[in-house]
């Protein structure tokens, strides 16, 4: 598998164009093809108020959108002129979760961004578009941070391993950046002994490391006590420690219900990653 066809989500919010820069570096390193998807949203309006204000809620609306996706073009013209990617900027109207799930399936990466709550320019059903992105895309997303600067992502890359489905999934998905690492680690957090369907075999990561071996990445594998950490908290901080640029990670290896109500290490990092994160499901 290759990298040669990347969807990047455009937006209005402030971190987009450090977004793009990932997207395009993304692109750059791989020989890919970078497409740039903006959703015009249409917000719901009871119909009790489209009553009694008339048509002029929607001239609004359409307005605003018309002004949205102007503003986002003007970003991708001036980061994309001159940078030697082949690009391409596409603009469509509708529900912004399916209009991306549409798209995001004819690609081989998508790139999206963090959810920032403080940012009043997130559109309607941005909030929960990675959760959809993750799980029904069926593609593996990118997700870069609203705060922080990434020159770089992917030199540094931290795999978390956990043995499960999920895990596999996402370091398959990631060869293509594993391969063009300068350094891989794999940790492993409280694993779990055996030979069991979800277990870890007699040196936890041993088996990943050498899988990743023959695929012709060297990677350090490791096993760690989280110290009553969460596993997502211990990841956070051993990105940290390693100074790590990438995280790769199988999302979701129990139902998002369970997640929302009892926390995991999925819900961790969506909310508090501090560098791109490759998540697959």
């Amino acid at each position: 598998m290759s990298f040669k066809d990347i969807l990047v989500i455009v937006d209005n919010t402030k971190s987009c164009a450090q977004r793009l820069d990932v997207a395009l570096h993304v692109a750059k390193e791989h020989g890919a093809h970078l497409t740039a998807l903006f959703v015009r949203t249409v917000p719901h309006v009871p119909q009790f108020v489209m009553s009694q204000l008339g048509p002029e809620v929607a001239d609004v609306q359409k307005r605003y959108a018309k002004e949205a996706a102007t503003a986002a073009r003007a970003v991708f013209d001036a980061k994309t002129r001159n940078c030697g990617v082949n690009t391409e900027w596409r603009e469509t109207s509708g529900v912004l979760i399916d209009q991306c799930l549409l798209h995001a399936k004819y690609s081989d990466l998508v790139i999206a961004g963090q959810t920032d709550a403080k940012d009043d320019s997130t559109a309607e059903g941005q909030a929960d578009l990675l959760d959809h992105l993750v799980l029904e895309a069926g593609r593996p997303v990118l997700l870069v941070p609203f705060a922080g600067q990434f020159t770089a992502v992917g030199q540094r890359v931290l795999v978390a391993w956990n043995g499960t489905r999920e895990a596999a999934r996402a370091l398959n998905d990631a060869l293509p950046m594993l391969k063009k690492a300068d350094n891989v680690h794999v940790i492993a957090v409280n694993p779990r002994g055996g030979n069991g369907r979800d277990g870890h075999g007699e040196v936890p990561s041993a088996d990943i490391a050498l899988h990743l071996a023959r695929h012709g990445v060297k990677a350090e594998a490791n096993a760690v006590d989280s110290d009553g950490m969460s596993a997502g908290e211990a990841l956070v901080a051993r990105a940290a420690k390693e100074n790590i640029d990438l995280i790769v990670m199988g999302a979701y290896g129990r139902s998002r219900l369970r997640e929302l109500v009892l926390g995991g290490a999925t819900r961790h990092m969506l909310r508090n990653m501090t560098v791109p994160v490759l998540m697959s499901h």
